[in-house]
Protein backbone atom coordinates (compact mmCIF):
# COMPACT_ATOMS: atom_id res chain seq x y z
CA UNK A 1 0.00 0.00 0.00
CA UNK A 2 1.37 3.41 -0.89
CA UNK A 3 2.17 5.59 2.11
CA UNK A 4 2.23 2.68 4.58
CA UNK A 5 5.60 2.25 6.26
CA UNK A 6 6.83 -1.28 6.60
CA UNK A 7 9.02 -2.41 9.46
CA UNK A 8 12.22 -4.34 9.02
CA UNK A 9 12.01 -7.78 7.46
CA UNK A 10 12.14 -10.93 9.59
CA UNK A 11 15.84 -11.57 8.89
CA UNK A 12 16.68 -8.05 10.13
CA UNK A 13 14.52 -8.55 13.24
CA UNK A 14 16.27 -11.87 13.98
CA UNK A 15 19.71 -10.25 13.55
CA UNK A 16 18.75 -7.29 15.77
CA UNK A 17 17.56 -9.65 18.52
CA UNK A 18 20.86 -11.56 18.33
CA UNK A 19 22.75 -8.26 18.55
CA UNK A 20 20.89 -7.65 21.83
CA UNK A 21 21.92 -11.11 23.05
CA UNK A 22 18.46 -12.63 22.56
CA UNK A 23 17.73 -15.81 20.61
CA UNK A 24 14.14 -16.04 19.39
CA UNK A 25 12.35 -17.95 16.65
CA UNK A 26 8.95 -17.37 15.12
CA UNK A 27 5.71 -19.09 16.04
CA UNK A 28 2.54 -18.97 13.98
CA UNK A 29 -0.42 -17.52 15.83
CA UNK A 30 -2.77 -19.36 13.48
CA UNK A 31 -1.57 -22.96 13.63
CA UNK A 32 1.04 -22.92 16.41
CA UNK A 33 3.93 -24.10 14.21
CA UNK A 34 7.41 -22.92 15.20
CA UNK A 35 9.30 -21.44 12.26
CA UNK A 36 12.98 -21.07 11.44
CA UNK A 37 14.52 -19.53 9.26
CA UNK A 38 12.60 -16.23 9.73
CA UNK A 39 9.79 -15.74 7.22
CA UNK A 40 6.82 -13.50 6.49
CA UNK A 41 4.40 -16.39 5.85
CA UNK A 42 3.97 -19.60 7.87
CA UNK A 43 5.21 -22.55 5.79
CA UNK A 44 2.65 -24.85 7.46
CA UNK A 45 -0.62 -22.93 7.02
CA UNK A 46 0.20 -19.89 4.88
CA UNK A 47 -0.84 -17.48 7.64
CA UNK A 48 0.93 -14.17 8.21
CA UNK A 49 0.50 -14.08 12.02
CA UNK A 50 4.11 -14.88 12.94
CA UNK A 51 5.26 -13.71 16.35
CA UNK A 52 8.59 -14.11 18.14
CA UNK A 53 9.11 -16.56 21.02
CA UNK A 54 12.09 -17.71 23.06
CA UNK A 55 12.79 -21.40 22.41
CA UNK A 56 14.04 -23.72 25.15
CA UNK A 57 17.39 -23.74 23.38
CA UNK A 58 17.65 -27.49 23.85
CA UNK A 59 18.34 -29.56 20.78
CA UNK A 60 19.84 -32.69 19.31
CA UNK A 61 22.56 -32.92 16.66
CA UNK A 62 21.05 -34.31 13.46
CA UNK A 63 24.25 -34.26 11.40
CA UNK A 64 27.74 -32.82 11.49
CA UNK A 65 30.83 -32.28 9.41
CA UNK A 66 34.26 -30.83 10.05
CA UNK A 67 35.73 -28.34 7.60
CA UNK A 68 39.50 -28.78 7.49
CA UNK A 69 41.64 -25.67 7.12
CA UNK A 70 45.30 -24.90 7.64
CA UNK A 71 46.05 -23.27 11.02
CA UNK A 72 47.10 -20.03 9.34
CA UNK A 73 43.64 -19.87 7.73
CA UNK A 74 41.85 -20.25 11.07
CA UNK A 75 42.06 -24.00 11.59
CA UNK A 76 39.34 -26.61 11.50
CA UNK A 77 35.72 -25.85 12.39
CA UNK A 78 32.54 -27.87 12.67
CA UNK A 79 29.19 -27.35 10.99
CA UNK A 80 26.13 -29.02 12.50
CA UNK A 81 22.43 -29.38 11.85
CA UNK A 82 20.56 -29.21 15.16
CA UNK A 83 16.92 -30.12 15.71
CA UNK A 84 15.46 -27.87 18.41
CA UNK A 85 12.77 -29.24 20.74
CA UNK A 86 10.32 -26.89 19.02
CA UNK A 87 10.67 -28.87 15.79
CA UNK A 88 12.86 -26.57 13.71
CA UNK A 89 16.28 -27.45 12.30
CA UNK A 90 19.17 -24.97 12.40
CA UNK A 91 22.64 -24.92 10.89
CA UNK A 92 25.30 -23.76 13.33
CA UNK A 93 28.42 -24.93 15.15
CA UNK A 94 29.19 -26.48 18.51
CA UNK A 95 31.78 -24.92 20.81
CA UNK A 96 33.43 -26.48 23.84
CA UNK A 97 33.92 -29.99 22.47
CA UNK A 98 36.49 -31.78 20.32
CA UNK A 99 35.29 -32.18 16.73
CA UNK A 100 35.59 -35.98 16.89
CA UNK A 101 33.21 -36.08 19.88
CA UNK A 102 30.38 -34.43 17.96
CA UNK A 103 28.00 -37.16 16.84
CA UNK A 104 24.39 -37.42 15.70
CA UNK A 105 22.18 -37.63 18.77
CA UNK A 106 24.40 -35.39 20.94
CA UNK A 107 22.26 -33.18 23.21
CA UNK A 108 23.14 -29.49 22.96
CA UNK A 109 22.01 -26.11 24.29
CA UNK A 110 21.85 -22.86 22.28
CA UNK A 111 23.55 -19.62 23.23
CA UNK A 112 24.32 -16.36 21.49
CA UNK A 113 27.97 -16.32 20.50
CA UNK A 114 30.14 -14.94 17.75
CA UNK A 115 29.95 -15.84 14.08
CA UNK A 116 32.81 -16.19 11.62
CA UNK A 117 32.90 -12.46 10.88
CA UNK A 118 32.47 -11.39 14.51
CA UNK A 119 28.70 -10.89 14.17
CA UNK A 120 26.32 -12.33 16.79
CA UNK A 121 25.26 -15.90 15.98
CA UNK A 122 23.46 -18.82 17.56
CA UNK A 123 26.05 -21.40 18.64
CA UNK A 124 25.58 -24.56 20.65
CA UNK A 125 27.32 -26.09 23.64
CA UNK A 126 27.18 -29.74 24.64
CA UNK A 127 24.50 -30.33 27.26
CA UNK A 128 26.21 -30.23 30.64
CA UNK A 129 29.00 -27.89 29.46
CA UNK A 130 32.31 -28.25 27.68
CA UNK A 131 33.63 -31.77 27.10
Amino acid sequence: MPGVEKGPGPDAVFAAKLAEGTFEIQKCGGCGTHVFHPRVICPACGGADLGWVTPTGRGTVYARTVVRRKPERGGDYNVVLVDLEEGVRMMSRIDGIAHDRIVAGLKVTASVGEGAEGEPAVVFLPEGGAQ
